[in-house]
């Protein structure tokens, strides 16, 4: 299942970049608070990700940590969440999720399945691993591997579903 798209890599003096950042960060505010009417529901389905994830693939580095920082700030400042104790470690996972998908896009210039799978255990590891030198603790760092499958699940899926949509228009 692989779909070939067309993706940008948007700089930074065009308007686009903060046109489409706005958007995803948007997105990025929407769904956590959707997410949170469920008891538990940000760290079972890791909603701050998601258009990250999006923005990174289809729009570059650029668009993506733009996202990808500015989401766990406005989130936190607007809401409470994430709280400040763990800003660091969701903007660690953020800027590697965008690293990572911007990456995969770049180099594989399609969107399949796999790619979505390779791209969120890139970040969940690596972010992980971030989070437990930071925290000292191993049950911490793992937290997303015992409780956030479904929201690892529902990016992979809906990711890779929104993408192919995305390349469509």
């Amino acid at each position: 299942m692989e779909t070939t798209v067309k993706l940008y890599s948007l700089n930074f003096r065009q308007a686009k970049t903060y046109w489409f950042t706005l958007l995803f960060v948007a997105g990025n505010l929407i769904l956590p608070q959707l997410c949170h009417l469920i008891p538990q529901g940000g760290l079972i389905l890791l909603p701050i990700y998601f258009f990250t994830l999006i923005a990174a693939y289809k729009f570059g580095i650029r668009v993506g940590l733009l996202t990808a920082v500015l989401s766990p700030l406005a989130n936190s400042a607007l809401f409470g969440m994430p709280a400040a104790a763990v800003l660091p470690e969701i903007l660690i996972k953020s800027v590697t999720l965008a690293v990572a998908a911007a990456m995969a896009a770049r180099y594989l210039k399609s969107v399949s399945l796999l790619a979505m799978v390779a791209v969120v255990l890139a970040y969940q590891i690596i972010g992980s691993l971030f989070e437990w030198v930071l925290t000292g603790s191993f049950l911490t760092a793992m937290q997303d591997f015992r409780l956030g499958v479904p929201g690892m699940l529902l990016q992979i899926v809906a990711g890779y579903a929104l993408l192919k949509w995305l390349a469509k228009r």
